[in-house]
């Protein structure tokens, strides 16, 4: 399998609900780094997986309406626990979405937190209807 990824990062604050989140449940911020990688079976015509300046920009762009933004003031995210599992599916969605449809091939988000600590969303790029 050839696997390219970029990474960026976000800031962002929210509140989790639910006894298991502890303090987290109070307002409180976090610092992601976010991963995107594309993985697939073979190579395209030009010898790649994907065009990684093009994965750069659309992994930006997707992150943009997050970064130093309060989740919990979000339209978007009313009524979900933004947690970095729910976060990395999101973004996962929202890639696929503006990449396109690959059947073939598979997309991996990782949100790390921190070194000790992180969370990853893993499927094939297949746009659900809505």
């Amino acid at each position: 399998m050839f696997v390219v990824g970029v990474s960026d990062h976000i800031m962002i604050a929210h509140s989790l609900r639910g006894e298991a989140f502890g303090p987290a449940q109070r307002l409180h911020g976090a610092t992601y780094e976010v991963r995107a990688e594309i993985s697939a079976p073979t190579l395209d015509e030009n010898g790649i997986v994907a065009d990684i300046g093009l994965l750069r920009t659309v992994l930006r762009e997707t992150l943009a309406p997050l970064d130093l933004q309060n989740l919990d003031d979000l339209p978007r995210f009313a009524g979900e626990n933004t947690t970095t599992e729910f976060l990395c599916h999101w973004v996962h969605t929202a890639l696929t979405r503006r990449l396109g449809a690959r059947p073939e091939a598979g997309l991996r988000v990782t949100l790390v937190e921190s070194p000790n600590a992180w969370a990853a969303y893993e499927a094939p790029m297949l746009l659900k209807e809505a």
